[in-house]
């Protein structure tokens, strides 16, 4: 059997280069958008194949998503699962953000994945079968105190997932998504300002499990959603964010 093909839209930052390693190693070849530094000479070496495509970090555009899945079909002839991030966040209260922060956020919390899962699904539909992961934020789970329009568009993204889940089930199709917060990432990290200790202690006693979580133990949780290891589960919006969108 011919390794499987995953597309990782995002491997130049958070959880997608530590994700593509691991696919590496569950014997995956990979096409890479905008890969990090290094990774694809590690990647190769590690035996997979690999496709790198530039310039489509803004999954905003319709085209960037497209070129993913156009290259995964021209080099491999497959595409067994995609998975993509993306987002922009807008702070403030919602009775004094403006309808062009609404439109800002939107494009990176709605249009993002609605493009996204409008070019991966269709062929894994073909082939019957594929998984599909859509990575958005734990604030889309629950009210968010001072990012309400982040929020929403986040909890919009995650409604998207489960109604195109429900399109594509009976195909063998699987659509998830993930909701993370309280990360422990450079972009947080200078965000939140929790580089400071002082600061990150504030942080963490927010988190019921008292801690920020790591890339490598987020790549690993992804895996299940994205190496064909699980078939069982589709329209599914999972909280990672260390208890706080549930307790």
């Amino acid at each position: 059997m011919s390794r499987r093909v995953a597309v990782v839209a995002n491997a130049g930052f958070y959880v997608g280069p530590d994700l593509a390693r691991l696919l590496a190693a569950r014997e995956h070849d990979l096409v890479l958008g905008d890969p990090a530094a290094g990774l694809v000479e590690e990647l190769t070496g590690a035996g997979a194949a690999v496709e790198v495509v530039e310039g489509v970090a803004d999954l905003g555009d319709a085209d960037a998503p497209a070129r993913l899945v156009a290259a995964a079909q021209e080099r491999f002839g497959r595409l067994d699962s995609a998975v993509m991030f993306s987002g922009q966040i807008i702070q403030g209260r919602m009775l004094d953000a403006s309808l062009d922060d609404l439109r800002a956020v939107t494009r990176g919390n709605v249009e993002a994945p609605f493009h996204f899962l409008q070019a991966v699904l269709p062929p894994m539909v073909a082939a019957g079968g594929g998984q599909a992961l859509v990575i958005t934020s734990a604030s889309g789970l629950r009210p968010t105190w001072g990012a309400p329009l982040y929020s929403s568009t986040r909890a919009a993204a995650n409604m998207l997932v489960q109604n195109a889940a429900m399109e594509v089930s009976r195909s063998g199709v699987q659509v998830n998504s993930v909701g993370t917060n309280f990360m422990d990432f450079p972009a947080f990290r200078a965000a939140s300002g929790a580089d400071d200790p002082e600061i990150r202690a504030r942080i963490e006693s927010q988190v019921p499990m008292r801690r920020l979580g790591s890339m490598e133990e987020f790549a690993a949780f992804c895996a299940v959603f994205c190496d064909g290891s699980s078939g069982f589960t589709t329209g599914q919006n999972v909280g990672y964010a260390g208890g706080w969108d549930a307790l």
